[in-house]
């Protein structure tokens, strides 16, 4: 990986080369007058120049525009600001971020959107392909620049490793909304220009970067308090598992940032600066940082004059590895034999020769950094328990010290030195941007030995590590694991077995705490990490009767410390829908909420939420999706309601599909249009709750025709389960006509609008199509047979909303019928004439023909006929069809029209939008 040359936004106001490490500044400047000044700031690890601006520019400290040609650029993190700044900068630089991590949470990496965004490590604006996200946090970083991203993403759960007293804000820099307005001073904060303003990302709350240490720390959790799960609340023992699996995070969506160091690093870099280098003077060093740094090829271009001198290579070499440390502790070796470097001038070295320039790929100007010997040092440890006062301790090492007498000197600094140090351990935490490796020391390990091994593996590796206190408890480990994908409908002891036989569960570490058996699910309860993960893995590639098994890790949430008043959302986002609508709401919502309160039904379908919420005595339910979504959703809740404390929670949706039906019904529109995903939430929040019927349909195929053998669709008996309407003939067959398209090329379908011109097609070609459905059907409505008109189509509607939003009962006043409600307890029968009685429908120009109400419905059916259940289309042998009211009704969310408009006004605010709404869309 190479430095990316990517273009600064200043050039140096002086023709000096010259470079400098952040913390060694000032001693430099006493010790070598001619180097040209720095500025120090009160932020710590910056190394600012004066700079002459050459086009506009804004302050990365109160994102006001800099007016002149001056400017103060660091030259570490390329933070820009004005002169009068300097003084009240609270921004820390990039080299200096693994010290403001509280507690090490690693990052889930993800490709990132087409929208402006500005990278948290170098501050430049990313750009391309290669641009990275962290799925659960406000982090944008280019893809050269994620290695030098720390663990700093927020704690979602707790994991028994590391406790804090107080829930504090989780600060993110920059990335903010245009509307953005300061917490603190109430001036905006936001910026679309430059990297600026502060966010915390529970609260939403927003401010300058100056400004944000005056907000009291604690953090509230902001408007969407009363829906999100707290952390405090969600226990997850997932030492073994990445955030990725953490998260239920898909592998198609995950990122792996170490996979780019295997690329040619030097390519990006060398195509834009090379030709620069050669005409100012300048050559290129290729720099790596240790021992795995060469393994990996993972290395940094190093730009230097011709007369530079080593210890000013050894400070660029620092900068560009984002290390804050004295280069008087360094030194440079030629990567190849190691020959220790000690001449004053590399070139006179490498030679200066213009042959000798270009000699990158061959290797000759390849260096390696390494930190000399020392024999003592200062650590800093951390206290893993919450403490009142400082939360570390100094410690000075020398080549004796052991982790024992390190131990007990923090304990005495710490204010336990009166307890036994053997019920204490030293932790080495390597907080890893991917994920966090825990190592505890022995007792008797030295620890100067340990840092020197740290160092030589990856300077980098040990400004991101950090050493821990931790005391020895015998906690017993839990681990859950939902295992999907079985045959269903088996007993206990059919599943114990196949489990035992594909799996090979070991009896004593693993127990089945609960079975689905309508699902073909189970959920076990490990106490051994290894054997939580060796199953996790295998489950993956495991296939029983051809399907293949799924697995995923699922947290317990503890309800003693759900709080007061506190009804979580549990979200269920299908990404497939609404194109790329879908992948950007989960990855939103994931955002605003607590990321184990928001799953992709597309891993592993609702039973995950549900099975993890099953405790929860009184909660809501949102589901993102078409109305297909919304009924899978129904069907499973139904199938484990026994299961659930809370049996009837609300639902909610965000249209994602193309008719939306049951959505527009229910105020929630006709389809999603980039709806501020923050609206979203607090529209359900306040939302009415209203019940709606549901329908068990018993399809009995039945060969109750002289031509009914000729088909061959005899089948067992099935039933489906109807929310919005079941049709039959001409509607089901457009619809069966859709749905094979779709399957025959599924990428050409990802709008709304491309979905409809689809059905317009079919439509066109069925429109001199007839069928005399009245011949091949028989009704009874209520045990009374109702003759049927000349049709082509027949439908049984539950909501006044069909085909996309058609009336097709129609709205006049009928003395025979009553006023249809999705609650009445009731179906409407109606009939179509054809595909162009259907199209006037459509069109608001006529209604169906009416023909019942009642509920309970027998049909009998002679002939095989495209049927379709809420858009879900098939052709069904003859035989019987009977409708009835399927058990208790289901409680669904309907947006409120007056808190409607409140919502809307709040779109105003600032702090009110999510990360995502600044786009203008997704």
């Amino acid at each position: 990986m190479a430095d990316s040359g990517r273009p600064s936004p200043a050039d140096p106001d002086t023709a000096d080369c010259r470079t400098a490490s952040p913390l060694a500044v000032k001693k430099r400047a006493q010790q070598s007058p001619g180097l040209r000044p720095k500025y120090q700031s009160s932020a710590p690890g910056h190394c600012f120049r004066r700079v002459t601006l050459t086009k506009p520019t804004f302050c990365h400290s109160c994102s006001d525009f800099i007016w002149g040609l001056i400017g103060f650029l660091c030259e570490v993190c390329n933070l820009m600001c004005h002169e009068k700044c300097l003084k009240t900068l609270r921004t820390v630089c990039s080299c200096m971020t693994p010290s403001l991590v509280q507690v090490p949470v690693a990052h889930c990496f993800g490709p990132a959107g087409q929208k402006k965004r500005f990278c948290c490590v170098c501050r430049k604006q990313t750009e391309g392909s290669t641009a990275l996200r962290c799925e659960v946090c406000e982090l944008h970083v280019h893809a050269d620049c994620a290695a030098f991203t720390c663990a700093d993403c927020r704690r979602s759960h707790l994991d028994g490793t590391l406790e804090q007293d107080t829930f504090h804000h989780h600060w993110r820099e920059g990335n903010l909304a245009s509307a953005a307005r300061c917490e603190v001073c109430r001036r905006s904060c936001g910026s679309s220009d430059v990297l600026a303003g502060m966010r915390c990302e529970w609260c939403g709350i927003t401010s300058h970067a100056a400004c944000y240490l005056s907000v009291p720390p604690e953090c509230t959790l902001g408007r969407l308090r009363c829906m999100l799960l707290h952390p405090v609340c969600v226990r997850l023992d997932s030492r073994n598992f990445s955030k990725m699996h953490c998260y239920r995070i898909a592998e198609s969506c995950s990122h792996d940032p170490d996979n780019l160091d295997d690329a040619d690093p030097s390519a990006a870099a060398s195509k834009d600066v090379q030709p620069a280098a050669s005409e100012s003077g300048k050559q290129f060093l290729k720099v790596f940082d240790g021992d795995d740094a060469i393994r990996r090829g993972f290395f940094r271009l190093v730009s230097i004059c011709r007369a530079t001198r080593n210890e000013e290579v050894v400070e660029a070499a620092l900068r560009a590895f984002y290390l804050p440390d004295d280069p008087q502790s360094f030194e440079l070796h030629e990567a190849g034999g190691l020959l220790r470097l000690h001449s004053d001038d590399i070139l006179n070295r490498n030679g200066s020769s213009p042959d000798n320039r270009g000699s990158l790929k061959d290797g000759g100007d390849a260096w390696l950094l390494r930190a000399k010997p020392r024999d003592a040092d200062v650590i800093k440890v951390y206290a893993s328990w919450p403490r009142s006062g400082a939360a570390f301790a100094f410690v000075s090492i020398s080549q004796k010290s052991t982790a024992a007498s390190v131990l007990s000197e923090v304990l005495g600094q710490l204010g336990r030195q009166g307890e036994d140090v053997s019920n204490f351990s030293l932790q080495e935490s390597f907080m890893n941007s991917k994920h966090v490796q825990r190592q505890t020391l022995s007792p008797h390990q030295k620890v100067l030995d340990k840092l020197w091994e740290i160092r030589k593996v990856s300077l980098r590796q040990m400004n991101q590590t950090r050493f821990y206190v931790v005391e020895d408890r015998n906690r017993a480990v839990q681990v859950s694991l939902l295992i999907g994908g079985l045959p269903p409908l088996l007993t206990k002891e059919e599943y114990v077995q196949l489990i035992q036989e594909h799996l090979a569960i070991k009896s004593h570490l693993v127990t089945i705490s609960q079975i689905y058996v309508s699902q073909g699910a189970l959920a076990l309860q490990i106490s051994c990490f290894s054997e939580a993960e060796r199953i996790y893995m295998l489950a993956k590639d495991t296939s029983i009767n051809s399907k293949s098994l799924t697995s995923l890790v699922v947290p317990e949430i503890q309800l003693n410390k759900l709080g007061d008043g506190v009804c979580p959302l549990l979200v269920f986002v299908n990404p497939k829908s609404g194109g790329l609508k879908g992948r950007e709401l989960l990855y939103s919502f994931r955002k605003l909420l607590n990321p184990h309160q928001v799953f992709d039904i597309s891993n592993g379908g609702p039973l995950a939420g549900l099975h993890t919420f099953r405790e929860v005595p009184r909660f809501r339910v949102l589901v993102c999706g078409g109305d297909g979504t919304v009924g899978w959703v129904l069907g499973v809740l139904e199938a484990v309601r026994h299961t659930l404390v809370c049996r009837e929670p609300p639902i909610g949706i965000v249209p994602l599909g193309t008719g939306n039906d049951l959505a527009r019904i229910l105020r929630w529109g006709t389809g999603y249009s980039s709806e501020d995903p923050h609206h979203i939430l607090v529209s359900v929040d306040e939302a009415d709750e209203v019940l709606m019927d549901r329908w068990t349909i018993l399809l009995d195929a039945q060969d109750i025709s002289e031509d009914g053998k000729d088909y061959g669709f005899l089948e067992p008996p099935k039933i489906v389960q109807m929310n919005n309407y079941f049709g039959l003939g001409i509607d089901a067959e457009l619809s069966l006509d859709f749905h094979l398209a779709r399957e025959d090329e599924p990428d050409k379908f990802t709008s709304r609008f491309h979905n409809k011109g689809v059905y317009v097609k079919v439509g066109l070609q069925k429109i001199s199509h007839t069928r005399s459905l009245h011949r091949e059907l028989q009704l009874q409505v209520d045990s009374q047979n109702v003759p049927l008109p000349s049709i082509e189509g027949l439908i049984f509607l539950n909501i006044p909303s069909w085909g996309s939003g058609a009336d097709l009962w129609g709205s006049e006043v009928d003395s025979r019928h009553e006023k249809p409600s999705i609650d009445d307890g009731l179906l409407e029968v109606v009939g179509v004439t054809g595909v162009v009685h259907m199209g006037q429908v459509q069109s608001g120009l006529r209604s169906g023909i009416r023909i019942a109400q009642g509920n309970y419905i027998r049909l009998t059916v002679s002939k095989a006929i495209p049927v379709q259940v809420d858009g879900e289309p098939w052709i069904q042998p003859p035989g019987h069809i009977i409708i009835s009211a399927a058990g208790p009704k289901v409680r669904m969310l309907r947006k409120s029209k007056q808190k409607q408009k409140k919502s809307s006004a709040n779109a105003r605010d600032g702090r009110s939008e999510s990360p995502a709404s600044r786009d203008g869309g997704h």
